[in-house]
């Protein structure tokens, strides 16, 4: 075998190696970011947290994400970040949750069932993703200019809320374009990570979490719309 031959060998097994190690990073922390979460969410939801502390918790998240993730990604301090953004998120998830379950007499089941479709639905993609090792970056600019549209859109509903206007078809039309972004997203980031176009498990780990987060609330909202019972 020629010296060049040997390189590239060599070359594809630590590429491999490496994505391998980010994305076993990335589900790591993805798996402890979640639980993180779901604590954060029952101590909102024990404490009873008023809506409005939540939504606070959640654009002071939002803050993070933009501005201090991407600035941390490369330290330490990144993890923390983490930390912070999906436990804010999962504060301002609490008084979302008692809301469906005190205001439905099914809450509980849609909750459940809104749960196991995101779950089910991240496993399926993500494996997809994994076995076929396609590459979705063609996704990418339709992807995040879909999501910048309907973040300014969900922002509108909830300026026109406070002021006691609320258009449900717009909103059901807003958690359906978030739950067929989300799921488009889930591909394009785990593609991603495989094809080793990400190689900071901390970036992924963020993006697959946004993505889980918000196709929950869109599937909760759709869920509720559809099978809420008073």
């Amino acid at each position: 075998m020629q010296h060049s031959d040997v390189r590239t060998v060599a070359g594809q097994r630590e590429s491999v190696l490496a994505t391998n190690k980010v994305l076993r990073n990335t589900y790591l922390l993805l798996a402890m970011t979640l639980v993180f979460s779901a604590m954060t969410a029952g101590v909102a939801m024990a404490i009873n947290a008023p809506y409005g502390i939540g939504l606070v918790c959640s654009l002071v998240a939002l803050g993070l994400l933009w501005f201090v993730v991407p600035r941390t990604a490369h330290s330490i301090n990144g993890i923390y970040a983490v930390f912070a953004v999906t436990g804010l998120l999962g504060f301002g998830l609490g008084p979302i949750l008692n809301a469906y379950l005190t205001g439905f007499s099914n809450g509980g089941q849609i909750v459940m069932m809104a749960l196991g479709m995101t779950g089910a639905t991240f496993v399926g993609l993500s494996a997809y993703a994994l076995k076929s090792r396609k590459d979705f970056s063609f996704m990418r600019q339709a992807l995040f200019a879909g999501i910048l549209i309907a973040f300014i859109a969900a922002m509108g509903m909830m300026v026109f809320s406070l002021f006691g206007m609320y258009f449900q078809p717009l909103a059901l039309a807003i958690s359906a374009a978030f739950t067929v972004l989300m799921c488009g997203l889930i591909l394009y980031q785990t593609g991603e990570i495989v094809n080793g176009g990400e190689t900071n498990y901390i970036l992924a780990t963020i993006g697959l979490y946004v993505a889980i987060y918000n196709l929950f609330t869109s599937l909760l909202h759709l869920l509720g719309f559809a099978m809420g019972e008073d």
